[in-house]
């Protein structure tokens, strides 16, 4: 697995991709945890590309329900329907009853990766922004793969889906949870690590721009920021300063471009205030 992953330009260590391969081997979701932007949305999207599946992601966010998550009714049709069923003398029972059928579900996410079954990976990402009642609401599917629908019965999976959670744990989620999931935490990767993943991701950087750079990214999650900086801005800044024709981070360029790796004002002001130990630690 570890080889697949690389092949796509994902560099996982040992323990990641063990986790993966068991996952992927029993039908078990995966939940992964970790800071912001140290690649746990992107396995997801690489693992659909390397299994040739379709990649179905579902957001969460405070306040999702079942509407946005799992399915909701097309009431606009469904009105149409009735208009044109009452003009033409055919509105009965029997005509009102279909009106909760499959022609008029709307899928969402979650049904949708029930019916594409092992041709789908589902991707339930930031589950730790969504509140306890949606939670709740996922135990079903992690468990038996299916769905219940009151209107149409219980859908269930021919064959489980690949199933990625990811949480950056802005709060601890529910034990009931975790028992259905394999769980790994994904760290910050060591310096060697990430210069390697900037060098996969941007061959067109060079070597000593890549490490002076992630050699800084380092020294500011040493820092009391509000917002550490993950792989993904590594990347982004390494990126930015080779556009500028940078071949080495320099305290004048690291000031210009600060806004590649950090997003918060504040953070911001503190890097300034200590450029010369920032890249001086390169």
């Amino acid at each position: 697995m570890t080889a697949a992953l690389r092949r796509a330009d994902y560099l996982a260590d040992r323990g990641l991709a063990t986790a993966v391969h068991v996952a992927l081997s029993l039908h078990r979701p995966l939940l992964l945890e970790g800071e912001p932007g140290v690649g746990k949305t992107e396995i997801a999207k690489v693992l659909a590309g390397v299994l040739d599946r379709e990649l179905i992601r579902l957001q969460c966010y405070e306040g999702i329900d079942t509407a946005q998550a799992l399915y909701e009714w097309d009431y606009a049709r469904q009105l149409l329907h009735i208009r044109a069923l009452s003009e033409r003398g055919l509105a009965d029972d029997t005509a009102v009853d279909r009106l909760f059928g499959p022609r008029f579900l709307q899928e969402r996410p979650l049904l949708q990766a029930v019916r594409a079954g092992d041709r789908a990976v589902l991707l339930i990402d930031e589950i730790d922004r969504a509140d306890d009642e949606f939670e709740a609401f996922l135990l079903e599917l992690l468990s038996d793969f299916q769905i219940s629908i009151p209107e149409v019965g219980t859908i269930a999976a021919e064959a489980p889906p690949m199933v990625v959670l990811t949480s950056n744990r802005t709060r601890e989620l529910h034990d009931a949870l975790k028992r259905r999931c394999l769980y790994h935490w994904i760290d910050y990767p060591s310096l060697e690590q990430e210069v390697e993943i900037v060098l996969v991701r941007q061959p067109q950087v060079s070597e000593e721009l890549a490490r002076t750079v992630v050699a800084a990214v380092q020294r500011l999650r040493e820092m009391d920021l509000a917002k550490p900086p993950g792989v993904a801005e590594t990347i982004d800044w390494a990126r930015t300063l080779d556009f500028l024709g940078e071949t080495a981070l320099t305290p004048d360029a690291a000031v210009l471009t600060l806004g590649s790796v950090l997003k918060e004002r504040e953070d911001i002001e503190l890097a300034r205030d200590a450029i010369d130990d920032i890249v001086g630690s390169g």
